[in-house]
């Protein structure tokens, strides 16, 4: 019996040959039972194996095994148990390196597993396909890419948004009409405007958000608009008392509900669903300032909320909220990990730069470096240094693996082939 997917190849013979009463040796005729095919055989088992699957690549080979692993592999509750125990990877990430003429650059992140290897060239291969000189990522999205391409400067007559989705290259690039020309209210200003990108199983939707305020800052109006079929529609627009509106809280959409910031001490929380607002309070002694990017959000796994981590000097704290409450879920002191990237002709002021998703990693800028805290195994990699020519670090945006995993879909299999799940593939039973 010959097992591949994840190890090596082997072969099991039948039974060793015996010696008979002349000396000579037979071979025996009853084949014992295969070790090999008794423990695929049980589900329970095979589940257990499937979970020792380092990558989700890997898991998708798996699947093609047969249904039965197909089965396995694709269900949500395995996925759920996989996803705790493999987090989707960091492949690259990119960094705006430009002060005044704005450019991004795609750094890998090493070192790197092989398997790894082949789908990150199809990536750069696709991005590097723009015509365009320049190429400034505004925001990436579970293997998508929200970039602006341009000529000489952001905005130029040449330029244009684009969404492009280098692991997904049958999705093709996506044009992004121009924003929405909003009339603002006499004595009003546009104090916050943004774009979000929503997953809907294989498809993106996407909404722009614009909020206006009074000169003094007593009112608010919060205005959605949702793309559909390349026009720009009123999706919502509510109003709202910000007496103070800080920049420096990156926004989120999280499920069905945008958070920004509202004041110092409180989010706002925008309901696309329900077409409503509300907010919440930051923990105690935690503030948003509007100077310095000590407070980021990043969302929980299975959208059910949010984590704020807040840096205070070389203390790292974590909090998950949610609807019943808001929890210290997490703390690290960071003081013994920087020790090592310190340089004598620097300060050692630590910066966030990025919160990854789920709260499972930080870039930091310490100097001219980035550094990259993995917070569940609790390592700091230096991951980038400025030059001499170029120590500014802008904008940090990850380039993720996929998550979930696109499975082939079964061939003549309606249910299957209506979700979208991917080209018909042969796959034997079990």
């Amino acid at each position: 019996m010959a097992f591949v997917c994840g190890f090596s190849c082997f072969r099991v013979d039948p039974a060793p040959n015996l010696p008979c009463m002349d000396g000579k040796r037979l071979w025996q005729s009853v084949t014992p039972a295969d070790p090999v095919s008794k423990v695929l055989s049980d589900d329970n088992l095979l589940i257990e194996i499937l979970l020792l699957i380092g990558y989700p690549t890997t898991l998708v080979c798996a699947a093609l095994v047969c249904k039965r692993w197909l089965c396995h592999a694709s269900d949500p509750a395995f996925l759920c148990r996989f996803r705790k125990l493999h987090p989707p990877r960091l492949l690259r990430f990119y960094v705006d390196t430009g002060r005044f003429c704005s450019s991004s650059r795609f750094v890998p992140m090493l070192p790197r597993p092989p398997e790894f290897d082949a789908i990150i060239r199809s990536a750069s291969s696709i991005l590097d396909a723009c015509s365009n000189t320049h190429k400034f990522v505004l925001d990436s999205c579970n293997g998508n890419v929200f970039m602006n391409t341009f000529n000489s400067y952001i905005g130029d007559p040449g330029s244009k948004n684009i969404v492009l989705s280098p692991l997904c290259p049958e999705r093709g690039m996506v044009v992004i009409p121009p924003y929405p020309r909003h009339k603002l209210q006499d004595g009003y200003l546009c104090t916050f405007s943004e774009l979000f990108l929503k997953e809907r199983g294989n498809d993106l939707s996407y909404f722009y958000v614009l909020m206006e305020s009074s000169k003094e800052r007593t009112k608010s109006m919060v205005h959605m608009y949702m793309l559909q079929d390349g026009v720009w529609c009123v999706h919502a627009s509510a109003t709202t008392q910000l007496p103070f509106l800080p920049q420096e809280l990156n926004p989120l959409l999280v499920g069905n509900k945008i958070y920004m910031a509202s004041t110092q001490s409180e989010i706002l929380v925008l309901d696309l669903t329900a077409l409503s607002s509300s907010t919440f309070q930051l923990p105690q002694g935690l503030g948003i300032s509007d100077s310095d990017r000590r407070t980021m959000l990043s969302r929980a796994d299975d959208d059910s909320g949010v984590y704020l981590i807040h840096l205070d000097e070389l203390q790292l704290r974590i909090w998950l909220h949610t609807w019943e409450n808001c929890l210290l879920v997490d703390t690290i002191c960071l003081r013994e990990m920087c020790a090592k990237w310190r340089m004598p002709d620097h300060t050692h002021q630590v910066w966030m730069k990025h919160v990854g998703r789920n709260a499972e990693f930080v870039f930091l800028k310490m100097g001219p470096c980035l550094l990259y805290l993995d917070i569940k195994c609790r390592m700091l990699y230096k991951v980038y240094e400025g030059t001499s020519e170029i120590q500014w670090l802008g904008f940090i945006h990850p380039y993720m693996m996929i998550w979930p995993p696109t499975f082939p879909a079964l061939k003549d299999d309606p249910a299957s082939n209506a979700t979208g799940r991917g080209g018909r593939s042969r796959i034997k039973e079990a």
